[in-house]
């Protein structure tokens, strides 16, 4: 088991309690405070960093800025693993599909380009929004 530090498992844990969301280093900041756990924000940058390149954590680039999110899979599972950002509300949902395996292999393959799933990002509309949008419309 990779060397772990206090702070790397407070932020580590704040993630898990929110494995749903997608959280700046400044909310992951207000939820060490409000547990306890004050941690500085160059710290969570750093950890965050680490979780990242470790494959324990996404990061999503935005216009907003970054965000991070849980991942709960292995190294050599990812690449059945990526996001769904809902361009309505704005949610971001972590995925785990293996039916995006065959796209990866077609790109690969027949346009010499190998997808990173950790950092494919699809946009649309959640299930939420759509329902919401049709109920509008039948009305």
């Amino acid at each position: 088991m990779p060397y772990t530090t206090k702070q790397q498992q407070a932020v580590l844990r704040c993630l898990e309690l929110r494995r749903e969301e997608s959280l700046s280093a400044a909310d992951l900041a207000e939820d060490l405070r409000q547990m306890g756990c004050p941690v500085g924000l160059a710290t969570i940058y750093r950890q965050l960093e680490k979780l990242s390149a470790a494959g324990q954590v996404h990061k999503i680039n935005t216009a907003e800025g970054a965000f991070y999110q849980l991942c709960g899979h292995t190294d050599q599972d990812h690449r059945d693993c990526f996001l769904l950002k809902c361009s309505r509300c704005g949610r971001i949902r972590h995925l785990d599909c293996s039916h995006l395996q065959a796209l990866y292999d077609h790109l690969e393959k027949d346009h010499h380009f190998r997808i990173d799933p950790r950092g494919t990002l699809f946009t649309g509309v959640c299930d939420l929004c759509a329902r919401e949008e049709d109920s509008h419309g039948s009305t």
